[in-house]
């Protein structure tokens, strides 16, 4: 069974849940206006907005791609003039929340401009 075929046989729990299919990957969008997109490809990349990681294991992909749909995880979203250029995925432990990593995209960073920081958090998986 592929990534894709798994991620939508568990999605047969949430009927609320919105996704799109591409070729190669499949992505979850929000329920609400603070959450954020999570997108898995064959291959084992795993993207919450500019979050990104690969992983080598396939499980260890989907549960960190799982883990983005519940309140286990958050995304700390930076940004500039209101476009986002960093997110740091957050992860609860021991009832804080602790950095886990973050990714950049460094074609816009204007350092000029406000800044203004966001969190986004997917509550889809109790």
């Amino acid at each position: 069974m592929s990534v894709i075929e798994k991620v939508k046989e568990k999605l047969k729990e949430y009927p609320e849940a919105r996704f799109q299919i591409d070729q190669d990957q499949i992505s979850i969008l929000p329920t609400l206006e603070t959450g954020f997109t999570a997108t898995i490809m064959y291959g084992g990349n795993v993207f919450f907005n500019g979050w990104h990681q690969q992983f080598v294991e396939e499980v260890d992909a989907l549960n960190c791609f799982f883990k983005g749909l519940s309140t286990d995880y958050r995304l700390k979203e930076c940004r500039r003039d209101d476009k986002a250029y960093q997110w740091t995925l957050e992860y609860r432990e021991d009832g804080r929340w602790e950095k886990h990593s973050t990714s950049f995209n460094l074609n816009y960073f204007f350092v000029w401009k406000k800044k203004s920081v966001h969190y986004l958090q997917n509550d889809l998986i109790k």
